[in-house]
């Protein structure tokens, strides 16, 4: 099938549209025309750090509607409104324990893509969908429904993300009503973090960064604080001014060795600290922890069950609970290369490409 897709062709080239070839579709395999695909910080990676195999089709937070279904699918048909969230083998011991974000085969799955240069033919999708395209071709165990009332562009970003905010303080740090909570870096896994933070009822919701529009854009979203960061700011001891002994949860975005450390530094005793960032190596004292009582874990999507997730964020959406349409920006989809620009350059938290051909 022959299909028009945002190209990679070289590491760290911009993208070119460009007609490809997908494979046959699978018994388990879902079809869906994609009406929008979100932008992620993991789509930068893909393109400029060699995660794939170029030329290679990014795109990890798609939604459309459902073209065909294989002969083993069950759960979708035609005309379905879906939103594609990452890929899981839904068999190895993680996956039958309902932690597919920790699936065995994650990297495998999700963090390559290549197409076959003889053929033309797109042999290995981005999380299973390298939805930077007309068509993607998914298992079924990626794809979400969603009520057709919802706006499919605007859903997108839900995929992964949203997702991964959100669920990080839901589903991982899990605060109790009360609590305090600050989340360093507030992009759109950040502000995902602090609605839901909000969400759980937290007393205390402090939001850092260096950007004076997020910052704003944090406190209409839910933070009752906010700490702009720099060389000369002692972020740690601002945390302490507001909260009097520190706050009892953590995320961080920022994978940044003096970030954690003010992070950490941040702390209440027994306190704990949620990352989701992969790209950067730590170098942290071990003694920060062991004085405190306190702990790092790290989390793959907020550990979240996408079915399961993905509908709670829609609903919280709908009660306004959950406004994350303030952060997105849409564009079309012949201006990706302007949409990874602006996003590179912290002007739009939340680009999204409307996929119209």
């Amino acid at each position: 099938m022959k299909i028009k897709a945002a190209v990679t062709p070289k590491t760290g080239q911009p993208f070119e549209i460009t007609d490809i070839e997908l494979p046959e579709l699978d018994s388990k395999d879902v079809l869906i025309k994609v009406t929008a695909s979100g932008i992620c910080h993991t789509d930068v990676s893909g393109r400029d750090t060699g995660m794939v195999n170029p030329p290679s089709v990014l795109g990890h937070e798609g939604a459309g509607i459902v073209e065909e279904i294989g002969s083993e699918v069950t759960e979708f048909q035609k005309g379905d409104h879906v939103v594609v969230s990452f890929a899981s083998c839904g068999k190895c011991d993680n996956c039958l324990a309902n932690h597919p974000a920790h699936c065995r085969y994650y990297a495998e799955l999700n963090l390559n893509s290549h197409i076959d240069q003889d053929t033309n033919k797109l042999v290995s999708r981005f999380f299973g969908q390298s939805s930077f395209a007309t068509y993607s071709l998914v298992s079924e165990r990626n794809v979400v429904k969603i009520d057709k009332d919802m706006d499919l562009a605007l859903a997108a970003p839900l995929g992964c993300g949203l997702q991964t905010g959100a669920s990080s303080v839901l589903n991982v740090l899990k605060p109790e009503a009360g609590s305090s909570i600050a989340v360093f870096g507030v992009g759109a896994v950040g502000l995902s973090a602090i609605m839901a933070a909000k969400i759980a009822g937290c007393e205390n919701i402090i939001g850092i960064d260096l950007h004076d529009n997020r910052l704003e854009l944090a406190e209409e979203l839910g933070a009752t604080a906010t700490i702009k960061s720099g060389k000369n700011v002692d972020v740690a001891e601002k945390i302490k001014e507001i909260t009097g002994t520190g706050v009892q949860h953590v995320l961080d975005t920022t994978g940044v060795d003096m970030v954690i450390e003010q992070a950490i530094a941040s702390l209440d005793t027994f306190g704990k600290l949620a990352t989701v960032v992969t790209d950067y190596s730590l170098n942290i004292p071990l003694e920060i922890l062991a004085l405190g009582g306190n702990s790092i874990v790290g989390t793959s999507q907020g550990d979240a069950i996408p079915q399961k997730f993905i509908p709670e964020l829609i609903s919280y959406y709908k009660k306004g609970q959950f406004p994350f349409d303030r952060m997105v920006k849409f564009y079309e989809f012949d201006e990706i290369n302007k949409a990874f620009e602006e996003s590179e350059n912290g002007s739009v938290i939340k680009p999204v490409l409307k996929i119209n051909y």
